[in-house]
């Protein structure tokens, strides 16, 4: 552990210099994300005499010797033309570009990284340094960190309640860093039947897949997993694209996603060359049944269509998705007929980096055509009345989470008893409701009564501009269809 605190330190505190020239938290781990992969394929062919996947120009060695401006040329030269290569290495240097000017503060980040031997290192142990680069990059740039941070508290207990069982496949199609697909890594891993012959190359190769739009996130879920064991130098199990435009030939056992957040469709479009053109307001696919500009809403209805009959899916997503009229009541309707939507986690505020964000996670089973509603009854656990959590004074932990994967867990979905927290609602009960409103809570708020116990004036905030944004976009929306 001191080991792991020591080298995440160590490797940290350089970013401070680099910042005053100019580099910011993000680029910083990327730079160490592409050198650090060169620094192990050397190590792999010095130390256990494999041979290199890196052309032999652009080798660590090569660099190591290097210095000035020809450091600089030669660095930014390989990220280029490794950034065109196949496979793991595509992913990882992809649209990658030097963001350190200064040579002599390249070349000593060279050398910080050549005084450690990496692949010694245990997987965990590397992993979890990788991973701490990326919690400290999230804490230094709170405003973008919600496009790939969700805490792991939330992910490890989301996991928890639905036991991905190994031998399965598990997709997030807004992978962000990976964290969804690593905890569900971890899980199988430790079943018996993970040491059994051609089980573990499974589970490094065919198990695991994440996409996400995001040319710099890939490049960070790619190594990230890859630190963790899965995937090779052949197979990269993260892909770039827009996991939103056409509906992949694939479906998956199970679905574990954080889609992002945001009210207004903003993703965009790549070219024939990979750049990105232009953006859509909407996607218009088949197996949609309702066309809108609300990302959440077509997320959700693109993992009802990737998810595998007889698969499970878990998503946050914001409140709007449970109660917003029009297109939001029809996926509601479906997710309760056409879905067995059994499980809903409502979340406390303070947990992500965007300060006044209420979510939600939703769980629902995929089942085949029925003439009947497949949900029978819908299981809400309140984790937000009187919950209050900062990321720094009171940051949400995984025992914080524990009575509410106690209760829900799926395998034991039978056995439920209801408790002050978790209640459940019956399908006749709920579609009565006004616009099939699911933003269903029962629980006495102590703020409503008590001031000091309000949120703080950020929070609210931020909670007012969502609200103005998203009046906003319905105004906007009205304009649109009268032409």
């Amino acid at each position: 552990m001191n080991e792991y605190v020591g080298l995440v330190g160590k490797v940290w505190n350089y970013a401070h210099v680099l910042r005053d020239a100019g580099v910011s938290a993000g680029e910083y781990v990327e730079q160490i994300t592409c050198l650090l992969f060169l620094k192990m394929d050397q190590e792999r062919a010095d130390g256990l005499d494999e041979p290199s996947i890196i052309p032999e120009q652009h080798r660590w060695e090569r660099l190591n010797q290097l210095s000035g401006d020809k450091l600089a040329r030669a660095y930014s030269k390989a990220l280029e033309e490794l950034g065109r290569m196949d496979g793991l290495l595509g992913a990882i240097y992809q649209k990658a570009r030097n963001s350190i000017e200064d040579p002599a503060k390249l070349q000593r980040l060279i050398q910080l990284i050549d005084e450690e031997e990496w692949i010694s290192l245990k997987i965990d142990v590397k992993g979890a340094i990788y991973e701490g680069l990326l919690e400290r990059n999230a804490a230094e740039v709170k405003s973008g960190a919600g496009q790939y941070f969700t805490p792991r508290p939330l992910i490890d207990a989301i996991v928890s309640v639905v036991e991905p069982a190994i031998g399965k496949t598990v997709c997030d199609p807004a992978c962000g860093t990976g964290g969804f697909l690593l905890s569900a890594y971890e899980h199988m891993k430790d079943n018996p039947r993970a040491r059994e012959k051609g089980m573990a190359a499974k589970l490094r190769r065919r198990t695991f897949t994440g996409i996400d739009i995001v040319p710099g996130v890939v490049r960070l879920a790619a190594m990230n997993l890859y630190l963790h064991g899965i995937g090779d130098e052949e197979t990269c199990p993260v892909h770039r694209e827009d996991a939103l435009l056409t509906k992949p030939g694939e479906v998956w056992d199970y679905v574990l996603t954080n889609p992002p957040f945001g009210r207004k469709q903003s993703f965009k479009v790549f070219a024939d060359d990979g750049d990105i053109e232009t953006e859509r307001e909407d996607y218009e696919r088949p197996d949609f049944t309702v066309t809108t500009s609300n990302k959440q809403l077509n997320f959700l209805q693109h993992v009802m269509s990737i998810l595998e009959i007889g698969g499970t899916a878990a998503v946050v997503m914001p409140d709007n998705v449970l109660f917003e009229a029009g297109a939001g009541e029809k996926i509601r309707k479906r997710l309760l007929d056409q879905f067995d939507f059994h499980t809903l986690l409502r979340l406390p505020t303070g947990i992500f980096y965007k300060q006044g964000v209420k979510a939600n996670v939703l769980f629902f089973d995929k089942r085949p055509a029925a003439e009947t509603p497949w949900t029978k009854e819908l299981w809400i656990y309140d984790f937000r009345t009187n919950e209050k959590f900062t990321l720094k004074e009171r940051p949400l932990e995984r025992k914080h989470l524990d009575d509410f994967v106690q209760a829900a867990r799926l395998a034991g979905r039978t056995k439920r008893t209801e408790t002050e927290r978790f209640h459940k609602f019956a399908y006749a009960d709920l579609v009565k409701r006004d616009k099939l409103n699911l933003d269903v809570f029962w629980l006495k708020d102590a703020g409503l009564e008590d001031p000091d116990s309000l949120p703080p004036p950020d929070e609210i905030a931020a909670e007012i501009v969502e609200s103005l944004e998203a009046a906003l976009q319905r105004f906007r929306s009205v304009v649109s269809k009268l032409g």
